[in-house]
């Protein structure tokens, strides 16, 4: 039989591929970002509560109640901002589906989306399943900041949205207070909508937090995208939720429901508690991942890695060109195999990938899994 595939230019993603390179070679998998460390005790103790105590049917299609309103509340502490938790917040099976969701929700053959690469495999393939087409516009190394004139100056009749992700996955950059206050100009003035991903929202390095919800008009044209997963050290939990206006919501709700309808029910109820009794878990996620990245920072000291800043995520960048003239992925593969430490190339998240030669690390891991990997790359 012949298929004609809807996503024909698609194979398996970057992050499979490596991870499964790492587990056949034995290498230090700093490439897929997840932890290699537990997740809290309370946090796993409420789970094994809702579990053995019958709460595993379905939770409703928004969300349970109680998880929805400390939501509401974790917003509004942290970015002053009032939503309504039964027609602004909805819950989904991670932050991927919500991003899907929210394109399938807005997104109609021939609209234009504008991404900025390098951009998150996820985004475009949502694209051109509803419809749409994509103009692509390069962040340039070394520090990958958006030019707001040339983003401006690309937008089409047919532009629909924008889709923006701070802190950024895979360059480790965060938007200032001038980018997401250009993004909300330039939004407003061209009657666009935005998908703002924000699943390292909490994990910020010596700075503020910030987010599209401080910007009132740019909240109010926004799907704003956010992860438990990353925030509690659960990836394999799947559980991810939008924030966006009634108006908004209603629609991507009309998707939702076809796409999982709900999410893991007994996990709802444990992030619930997690939320009202031991909030400040949130809160002190930034200086958790800082004290990760700088114990990575410290270790590679001596190498001939050039590692470029890194203002938020749990991932930094490194500049290899002094080891290799190999292309990103060919360097990848070969330091999987052959050196036993796992990363992540740049350039498959470019369109038209810049000239440069650059991997991306995961330093969401044990001290001693970062130091033994730094070891292992200090020694090339």
């Amino acid at each position: 039989m012949t298929i004609n595939s809807k996503l024909p230019h698609v194979g398996t993603t970057i992050f499979s591929v490596m991870s499964a390179l790492a587990n056949e070679h034995g290498a230090i998998n700093l490439s897929q970002g997840f932890p290699d460390f537990a997740a809290s005790e309370y946090l796993l103790e409420r789970l094994n509560h809702h579990a053995t105590s019958g709460r595993n049917q379905y939770a409703p299609m928004n969300g349970i109640p109680e998880l929805r309103e400390a939501i509401a509340d974790l917003v509004r502490a942290c970015y002053g901002r009032q939503i309504n938790p039964d027609l602004e917040v909805t819950l989904t099976s991670g932050a991927t589906e919500a991003l899907f969701v929210a394109v399938q929700a807005v997104i109609r053959p021939g609209d234009n989306v504008i991404l900025l690469d390098p951009a998150y495999d996820s985004y475009e393939p949502a694209i051109t399943l509803a419809g749409g087409n994509c103009t692509r516009l390069a962040l340039m190394p070394p520090h990958y900041q958006p030019d707001w004139q040339q983003i401006e100056d690309s937008i089409k009749p047919t532009t629909r949205l924008i889709m923006v992700n701070s802190p950024h996955n895979p360059t480790a950059t965060a938007f200032t207070d001038k980018d997401w206050r250009e993004l909300e100009r330039i939004a407003e003035k061209h009657n666009l909508l935005v998908i703002s991903d924000e699943v390292y929202e909490h994990i910020v390095f010596e700075r503020e937090r910030n987010s599209a919800h401080r910007y009132p008009a740019l909240a109010a044209r926004s799907f704003v995208v956010s992860s438990f997963g990353k925030t509690f050290h659960v990836t394999g939990w799947k559980l991810g939720y939008c924030v966006a206006p009634a108006a908004l919501s209603e629609e991507f709700r009309k998707v939702h429901q076809f796409v999982t309808f709900t999410s893991f029910t007994p996990a709802q109820y444990a992030v619930a508690d997690m939320l009202v009794e031991q909030g400040n878990t949130v809160h002190e996620l930034a200086n958790f991942y800082q004290d990760k990245r700088d114990c990575f920072v410290e270790a590679m000291q001596g190498s001939r890695f050039k590692l470029l800043p890194s203002a938020g995520t749990y991932f930094v960048l490194a500049d290899y060109s002094e080891l290799s003239d190999d292309n990103d992925l060919d360097y990848c593969q070969r330091l999987t195999r052959e050196h036993g430490v796992a990363a992540i190339p740049l350039s498959v998240f470019y369109e038209t990938p810049p000239e440069s030669r650059i991997v991306r690390f995961c330093f969401a891991k044990r001290e001693q899994t970062l130091i033994d990997a730094a070891n292992r790359l200090k020694a090339l």
